[in-house]
Formats: structure tokens, C-alpha cells, sequence
């Protein structure tokens, strides 16, 4: 079953552990590219220096608004209220509006894709309400299956999810799954709910608490005393993880 808004829409903590054992299916030239997710990692802007949403200084208001209104074509069709997500956004201390990170702010379900060093995207699905730059790094799938034709999402996928097939990229990193469902900058802010080339679906086994291993997150030293956060979520003795 496919993931709905409410479920994108929980607290960002919340949703980075219940994301573990989900599937990411990805429709790419009739073809189906599927992956189970293993590993995530919370960003909670702009209280988390760790976020590209973080500034140690204040932006100026004008600033902020003039990216917004510059790249509104952009986002306008994802956001609900542009008042009320104009408001939020000037409300927000030490937030730092971009270009490049205003899909952070979007509603949760929304995909924020960003270069790095200028060779490898990254795949984040924004979190929380509209207006607050909250987002999950997808860091590592599971393979799951490729080039299945026809699949019944509903009543299939669950049969395919031992059926590991030989590919050429193992998606044990968040670069290495950008290439593996062959993302790129196309999919910034696109909508996860209602794509019809990237979604979200159940999975009807249930992960336990007892499963889910809870440690800092990866190169974010530049973060401080919250590099040692928590905030980084993947499956107990799971071989795909990007590392222990």
C-alpha cells in the first residue's frame, strides 16, 4: 500500500524510524527499480546545525523573501497556503533560505535532491508540516528487485522482498542508492504521494524497536556538540547498511 501524506506529516524523528523497512519503488523506462530502506538519518532545521537550514546568523527578512519569490514557479503547485508558509518560514531563528533548500521547507513528502561535490545526490523526503525545514536522508537500501513487469504493488511486492537480483550498483550509501534508482535533479520537491515515478509502500512486517540500531549521524563534524545527535537510524545486522 502506498504511503499517504499523514504519514510524511509526523514528527521527523517519528518518521526516520518508521521509514526503516519501507520499500522505495522507482518507475524508470517500464521498469520497476525497488529498494528496501535500511538506514535513515533526521534533520530538524533550523535548531539542528547539522541542517542545511541551520545559519549562526540571522538572515535578513528581505533576503529570504526574495529567493522565496524567485523560485516560487518552482514550488507554488506543492504548497497548500503561500501566506501561511511565508509566515512560518520568517518566524523560524537562525533558518537560512536557498535556492537549493527551499524544498526543505515543503510539507512532508517531498523530495529535496542536492549535489555532493558536485558528483553525487543525495535523497531526502521532507518531514512535519509546511513552512518548517525538517527532512529524513534516505542513506542505504536493500535491493529488492529490478524489471519486475505488471507487479501488483498491493498483493505482490511482499513475495519479491528475499528475491535479491545481481546489480550493478548496490545502493549501500545515499550516493551510490541516488544512482541505483537513477535520481537526479529533476525529482527537486517532487511529490512523493502523488508521483507516478517515485513512491513509498507498506511493508506488512512490522520492524520492532529492538531492531532498529540508534547512533550519530555521518560527516557532520562542522556540526558541534549536535554531531553526536542520535539521529541516525538503520536495521540491526542488516548487510546493506552504508556502515556500523
Amino acid at each position: 500500500m502506498k504511503l499517504k501524506r499523514d504519514f510524511f506529516t509526523q514528527p521527523t524523528l517519528k518518521v526516520a524510524k518508521k521509514l526503516l523497512g519501507k520499500y522505495i519503488v522507482r518507475k524508470y523506462r517500464g521498469k520497476l527499480l525497488i529498494g528496501k530502506i535500511v538506514e535513515t538519518e533526521a534533520y530538524i532545521g533550523p535548531k539542528d546545525k547539522a541542517s542545511h537550514a541551520y545559519s549562526n546568523k540571522e538572515q535578513p527578512e528581505k533576503e529570504k523573501l526574495k529567493i522565496i519569490d524567485q523560485n516560487w514557479q518552482r514550488i507554488k503547485n506543492y504548497v497548500e497556503n503561500r501566506e501561511r508558509f511565508i509566515k512560518r518560514i520568517l518566524k523560524l531563528k537562525n533558518a537560512k533560505v536557498t535556492k537549493r533548500n527551499l524544498a526543505e521547507y515543503l510539507k512532508g513528502g517531498h523530495i529535496y535532491i542536492y549535489l555532493v561535490y558536485g558528483n553525487y545526490y543525495q535523497l531526502n523526503i521532507t518531514t512535519y508540516k509546511e513552512g518548517y525545514p525538517e527532512c529524513v536522508l534516505i542513506r542505504s537500501l536493500e535491493p529488492v528487485a529490478t524489471d519486475l513487469h505488471g507487479l501488483n504493488m498491493a498483493t505482490d511486492l511482499h513475495r519479491y522482498k528475499r528475491r535479491l537480483l545481481k546489480v550493478n550498483i548496490i545502493p549501500n550509501g545515499p550516493g551510490k542508492l541516488c544512482q541505483y534508482l537513477k535520481l537526479d535533479s529533476s525529482f527537486w520537491g517532487e511529490d512523493v504521494y502523488q508521483s507516478e515515478r517515485i513512491w513509498l509502500e507498506d511493508n506488512s512486517s512490522l520492524i520492532s524497536s529492538s531492531d532498529i540500531i540508534k547512533t550519530k549521524r555521518i560527516g557532520i563534524d562542522y556540526a558541534g556538540d549536535d554531531a553526536n545527535l542520535p539521529w541516525r537510524f538503520y536495521l540491526k545486522n542488516n548487510k546493506w547498511i552504508s556502515k556500523k
